[in-house]
């Protein structure tokens, strides 16, 4: 299928590297060194910072002037004159440090341009990136994960170096919001003319919107697309700071929050390649069965929202050859062995019961998504072995034991009503027991039982109040029993108050180790697109699309949302009577149904 051009063209695919590789590269190194390169995907900005957190400049507060020069947008150049620059200063007791906030998560690291220094030596230094002021404050620990410390075992965040005395240096590839910057010399002094953050991202268009007359909805929105936009790195990443590697499971809801904001690109097929290569089978994804399982519902959304059948053709082998091997592990009576450790989501690992009952839901979504790739790929037999996999499961079907992450499944995957699931547990105690990575399904589990009003209600209440807190991307993990006393991530923690970010987290994420940037908590991205703005793609391939609005309370919502033939556009309005005045724009061939 011939994708929107537009799109195309915004694309920079690892087929067309070799073309593009070499073009303006000096003749001196196009013969031999030419071999050896790889080009950048990724485009880089600079970014100033936006205010001065706190500072340390001594007793007599004398050790650090004009920090007021830093907040300037600068032109990346050393200069001889030496004006404009911020003083810091050491003495034989007192080191001047400084904490700057840029003004939202970002990923890459640090540029500083240098004015001189009283050492003709570079001067030493820490420099310490946060994704909270807590964490740009804090001890690294990465012996022992504990609440209270951070870690950079992923990427590194606690920096001791060198700088020169002149010049400019470039240092740090992490994600973080705030730097700290102490020096750490007795008796030094140093100008600094710039600091500067280093955006590192794929420059590429916001083809999808939402807006309504909710703010709060408007800024959840936009705020779930940017989470993910970082993670969108060379390959699909689900934390920009921790776990930097493509998770099959994680990758759901972000890969769900791509086709409703950037449409088609690359980085959803080159990671599912990636995976194959290094999980082949009968080895399971990132070595755990259910994130296999994520790996075949993963492949089904991406060719509904695309209709690439050539990509799909081309993981064919190894979608019937994991289908074969699920079913080497289910018996006649439905009891399964596919592995025996079973996952969901960190929160939901303390309930074993409603785990397995979960999992086994999971299975079933897998098999009823396969049965339709399989079918799109003309593979009849595979096709009813996934149907015979999905009638032995129902053989055994266990309750939810009030885990609102299994009901949820169970909900999608047909083993329970949907109502049921969402009065019994989903609905129970609004976003209490939710969660960012599954509060995804059980938003649509919301939405099957019709309660859309209480999703979006929840929607607000769960995901705005990391937004209260500070956010400016959506958390790894998050519990409305950590609200109580807590200090926001953008300002030092009074005393008496807990710090939201250090003194919160379990199992691999305690403390400052949590990632506040975790593209698994993308999900009312998807959800407001498909819901409220209510566009769907029936069928790819004959160009068919639904409209079925939702918006509860609100009195208005309007967006767009990409096609692979182009952008439709929506608006719809309340009326007086309750009803709801609708008014599209499609794309030429677009048939709504």
């Amino acid at each position: 299928m011939e994708l929107l051009p537009a799109i195309r063209k915004s694309i920079i695919t690892f087929a067309l590297l070799p073309a593009l590789l070499y073009a303006g590269i000096p003749p001196t190194l196009q013969s031999d060194a030419s071999q050896r390169m790889t080009k950048d995907i990724m485009d880089r900005v600079y970014i100033t910072p936006k205010r001065i957190v706190t500072k340390y400049a001594g007793c007599k507060n004398n050790l650090i002037k004009d920090e007021h020069y830093l907040l300037e947008r600068g032109n990346g150049q050393s200069e001889m004159n030496r004006k404009k620059c911020c003083i810091m200063t050491s003495t034989e007791t007192e080191k001047a440090s400084l904490l700057l906030d840029f003004g939202s998560e970002l990923h890459g690291g640090l540029k500083l341009v240098m004015g001189s220094s009283s050492r003709r030596e570079p001067s030493l230094v820490r420099i310490r990136f946060g994704e909270s002021v807590g964490e740009a404050n804090s001890t690294t620990s990465n012996s022992e994960w504990k609440v209270g410390f951070s870690t950079d075992d992923h990427a590194k965040r606690d920096i001791i170096m060198e700088i020169p005395r002149d010049g400019m240096i470039e240092i740090g590839n992490t994600g973080f919001r705030f730097v700290r910057l102490d020096l750490l010399q007795n008796n030094a002094t140093i100008s600094l003319k710039e600091i500067s953050a280093i955006l590192r991202y794929r420059d590429i268009p916001y083809l999808g919107s939402f807006e309504c007359n909710d703010q709060r909805l408007n800024k959840i929105w936009i705020t779930g697309a940017y989470t993910v936009h970082l993670n969108m790195q060379e390959f699909l990443w689900d934390g920009i700071k921790r776990d930097r590697v493509v998770w099959l499971g994680d990758m759901h809801p972000e890969l769900m929050t791509i086709s409703r904001v950037f449409g088609y690109n690359e980085v959803i097929p080159n990671s599912l390649d990636l995976a194959c290569k290094q999980f082949p089978l009968p080895n399971w994804m990132n070595g755990m069965s259910a994130y296999s399982l994520w790996y075949l519902i993963n492949q089904y959304e991406w060719y509904h929202q695309t209709g690439d059948i050539d990509f799909l053709k081309k993981h064919s082998d190894y979608i019937s050859g994991l289908i074969h091997l699920i079913n080497e592990k289910v018996d006649d009576a439905g009891n399964e062995t596919l592995a025996p450790a079973r996952f969901l989501d960190w929160p939901s690992s303390g309930n074993k019961a409603g785990v397995e009952a979960g999992y086994r839901a999971l299975i079933v979504w897998a098999m009823q998504d396969a049965h339709q790739l399989s079918l799109k790929l003309g593979n009849t037999s595979d096709a009813q072995l996934c149907l015979d996999i999905i009638n032995r499961m129902k053989k055994k079907i266990l309750p939810h034991n009030n885990l609102k992450q299994a009901a949820s499944l169970m909900a999608i995957a047909g083993l329970m009503d949907p109502q049921q699931a969402c009065d019994e547990v989903v609905s129970v105690g609004g976003g209490k027991g939710f969660s960012t990575f599954y509060g995804y399904y059980m938003l649509e589990a919301l939405a099957k039982a019709g309660e859309y009003e209480k999703a979006i209600d929840i929607i607000n209440t769960f995901w705005g109040a990391m937004l209260d807190l500070g956010a400016t991307t959506f958390w790894e993990d998050f519990n409305l029993d950590w609200i109580p006393n807590a200090a926001p991530i953008d300002e030092p923690v009074p005393a008496g108050k807990k710090d939201i970010h250090g003194d919160f987290g379990a199992y691999c994420y305690p403390g400052f180790r949590h990632s506040l940037c975790h593209g698994w908590s993308s999900g009312p991205t998807t959800w407001l697109s498909d819901h409220v703005l209510g566009v769907k793609i029936v069928d790819v391939e004959r160009k068919q699309i639904s409209i079925e609005p939702h918006l509860g309370k609100l009195e208005w919502a309007k967006g767009t949302y990409p096609t692979p033939w182009g952008v439709i556009e929506v608006s719809h309005e309340k009326k007086a009577d309750g009803k709801i005045a609708t008014k599209v724009k499609l794309p030429k061939g677009v048939k709504q149904i």
